[in-house]
This record gives C-alpha cells, sequence and structure tokens, in this order.
C-alpha cells in the first residue's frame, strides 16, 4: 500500500450494508459476508487505502482469474499459498489420532484420472529414478478396507506435474486410480518425486515473492482413498530427506506424513498405511 485517503463516508458506508444484510436469511452466509464486511472497512480505514490502491486490488483479482484455467487453478493456490486451505481442513476437521492426517488435493489434482490395475506403471516417460509404492488401507479399528479407490498424483523428478507440463509430459502422466484388494493392499510403480518451487509466473506466486514467502514444497506424493461407510480422506506423504521438509510453503506435512523413501542401487521404494474415518466425515475435499 502507498498510502492515501479513505473516503469519508466508508464508515456510513459499512452501516448501510449491514443494515441491508439484516434483510437476508440468517445463516453461515450472511455471517461470513458481515465479517467479511467489517473487517474490510476496517483494513481500509486503518491503511487511509486510496481509490488507485482499490483499483490495484481488484486488477489482482482479475488477473487470478484470468490465470485459471482447465489445467491450472491459481484461486486454489491463493488458498494454499495464506494457509488457508491447511487452516480450514486441518484446523476443522481434527481425525482421531489414529487416523491418517489430512491434507489437501492442491492445484494440481485431476479428477479425471485413468484406472489402472494393481502393479501398473504411473510413469509414461520411463524418466526419472524408479519407485516402487507398496500400502495398505485401513479402518480406524485396524481392519483393512477392501475394494478401496486409491487416486494418485505427483510430479515428475524435476518436481513439475504433467498437468502444469503439457509440452515436455504426455497426458495423465504420474496419474492414475488403483482399486485395493480384499485385504485393502495396493501397489504400483512409478518415479521418486523431486521438491519443487509453487510457479511464480502467475499473480499468486508474484505476490508471494514480493512478501518474501517461502515457495518450495518437499518432494511428495499425493492420495486420496475413497470406500463405502469411510470418509474420504485426501492426504500426501512427505519425502523425510527433503531438506525442505521443515518449510513447507503450504503448511502441510505433519508428523503422521512424513514417509522413508528408502533409496538403494538407483532404485527407491515407499511403504505406506492410509487409516480412514470410520464415522462418515470427509477429511479434505478435492
Amino acid at each position: 500500500m502507498d498510502g492515501g485517503t479513505a473516503g469519508s463516508g466508508g464508515h456510513e458506508v459499512a452501516v448501510a450494508l449491514r443494515k441491508r444484510l439484516t434483510a437476508s436469511p440468517p445463516g453461515r452466509l450472511r455471517d461470513a459476508v458481515e465479517l467479511l464486511v467489517d473487517h474490510a472497512f476496517q483494513i481500509i480505514a486503518a491503511l487511509r487505502a486510496s481509490p488507485q490502491e482499490l483499483d490495484a486490488l481488484v486488477q489482482f483479482l482479475t488477473d487470478v482469474g484470468y490465470a485459471t484455467d482447465a489445467r491450472r487453478q491459481e484461486w486454489v493456490l491463493l488458498a494454499d499459498v495464506f494457509g488457508l486451505s491447511e487452516g480450514t481442513f486441518g484446523g476443522t476437521l481434527r481425525p482421531r489420532a489414529e487416523v491418517t492426517p489430512s491434507t489437501f488435493s492442491g492445484p494440481f489434482y485431476r479428477a479425471d484420472a485413468p484406472h489402472l490395475p494393481l502393479g501398473a506403471n504411473l510413469c509414461r516417460t520411463g524418466l526419472g529414478e524408479p519407485l516402487a509404492v507398496t500400502g495398505r488401507v485401513m479402518a480406524a479399528d485396524g481392519g483393512p478396507v477392501g475394494g478401496a479407490e486409491v487416486e494418485v498424483w505427483h510430479a515428475d523428478g524435476s518436481g513439475r506435474y504433467e498437468n502444469q507440463d503439457p509440452d515436455n509430459q504426455p497426458e495423465h502422466n504420474l496419474r492414475g486410480r488403483l482399486t485395493a484388494d480384499a485385504e485393502g493392499r495396493f501397489h504400483f510403480t512409478t518415479i521418486r518425486p523431486g521438491g519443487y518451487s509453487l510457479p511464480d509466473d502467475g499473480p499468486v506466486g508474484q505476490l508471494a515473492r514480493r512478501l518474501g514467502l517461502s515457495l518450495d514444497r518437499p518432494a511428495h506424493i499425493h492420495f486420496a482413498v475413497s470406500a463405502p461407510g469411510h470418509g474420504r480422506l485426501v492426504t500426501a506423504i512427505f519425502d523425510g530427506s527433503d531438506p525442505a521438509i521443515d518449510r513447507d510453503a503450504l503448511f502441510a506435512v505433519k508428523p503422521g506424513l512424513i514417509g522413508d523413501f528408502r533409496s538403494a542401487e538407483g532404485r527407491s521404494a515407499l511403504d505406506v498405511a492410509l487409516v480412514l474415518d470410520r464415522d462418515g466425515t470427509p477429511q479434505s475435499i478435492s
């Protein structure tokens, strides 16, 4: 902000708007808008915001909209970078201690990943250090969850997702949906993902750079697990050896999500246990 003078009628407008909102049906939507209005006008008054600064804010929001398309979700990135995603999912949806912690799907999730057989190779390029992943889906009481659907997606060795790198990676590279067996077990091969920095070529990344916020993300693999009678789990397993493990830009690393990516003779292996909540309450959303 570069200073300026707030409009003298700001307080009166805020009061008038609040009065008009009383005519709307009571509920969380009205509560949220009232809080937003109150805080927005407090910010305007405290910073003595100028019309030019309001124009800059509107332009930023417009730029975020223009940067969002079927392959890139800049609005999700905005919520992620400022901790809103983790603050919501991690702060209000608290599973029991025995349940795998949730994260959020992030801006590179795709709901159209192909169904693949157990043991399939998710890597469509053949480039990268081979990684063998084994896992099991379990209920909170320790029993297996047979037939669970397991979605998987992750970046390549250079930290690039397929949908942000269409010129170099084939469609649906490093993505897939698997169906766990009757004992809840699943396995697949892929390549070891690399850590990366969040994209700074758009309005959100540029703002984060100006504010000095970390854009680093430790290497990780995303999982989304669904099964009848259980809440959908969206989570990620992070590479504990990644140097950025303690400065994740999206505040998503939790002790229960740090995995042991074992490496030997140019190959790696990872074993994961994904424990679902039995009460049917989703742990996250996509």
